[in-house]
């Protein structure tokens, strides 16, 4: 795993971005379409949902449940579709507070359980792949407040690639939730790319050893370097993907 840190790139991909804003209504739609669906099949499928992208695209845009598929798959899909939807309403927000995380967490993990949705865990949980120990479920309440503090305070301060990165590692470093930290984690990084008027971010299912790898090193090994560099390269990515979808829709 050899990630570099894309940051420079990025931002001359971001000034060619910016000269086709402010966007019409058609793109704004489509970009954001497109990109659900993406994003919910790639977050999901990182966690072991093996619905395809087809079947995602069917799920959300029809409505039509897939056979030979567990239910909680579906719920899933729904569920990261319905918070996707979320991330849009609090672009324009000038802070991102503890409700706004607790509801994106609601939005998508209530149809599979209700009891936990929008609640941080009241049990003791472990990672699997690493040693790391997220902390006791009473220390929980307190390390979010003091994460949501840092990310606000830093919002001026840091690029907002390095902020999303470092945003995504603590939230799940934190792990508030029962289950359905990771996905939370990503929509979050996503929603400070979009307030920065970045692209979605994709992390695809191919990669994902070393997605896990270097959040492995941000955790245990304190190298937040490595998983920014790999954060940095994926979003790299997706401002190239995001840049040609804008350049096909203005022509």
């Amino acid at each position: 795993m050899n990630y570099e840190n894309k940051c420079i790139e990025i931002d001359k991909l971001k000034a060619e971005l910016d000269k086709y804003r402010p966007f019409d209504e058609n793109t704004v739609k489509q970009l954001k379409q497109y990109y659900k669906i993406s994003l919910t099949y790639t977050s999901n499928a990182i966690e072991g949902n093996t619905l395809t992208e087809s079947e995602t695209k069917v799920i959300i845009e029809d409505g039509i449940t897939i056979g030979g598929h567990p239910i909680r798959e579906i719920q899933e899909t729904l569920g990261h579709s319905k918070a996707y939807d979320f991330i849009y309403t609090l672009i324009s927000k000038s802070d991102i507070s503890e409700n706004d995380i607790l509801t994106l967490h609601k939005l998508f993990y209530e149809q599979i359980n209700t009891e936990y949705a929008g609640q941080y865990r009241d049990k003791k949980v472990i990672i699997t792949g690493t040693t790391y120990e997220p902390p006791a479920p009473d220390k929980v309440p307190a390390q979010m407040k003091n994460f949501i503090s840092e990310l606000n305070t830093n919002k001026d301060e840091v690029h907002p690639v390095e902020l999303a990165a470092r945003a995504h590692f603590q939230l799940v470093n934190i792990h508030p939730f029962i289950d359905g930290n990771g996905r939370c984690a990503r929509l979050l990084s996503n929603l400070i790319l979009l307030k920065a008027g970045y692209a979605v971010i994709i992390i695809p299912p191919a990669v994902r050893a070393d997605y896990v790898e270097a959040l492995k090193q941000a955790q245990t090994k304190h190298n937040a370097k490595a998983f920014i560099n790999f954060i940095s390269e994926m979003v790299l990515e997706s401002m190239k993907d995001y840049l040609r979808i804008v350049k096909h829709l203005a022509n």
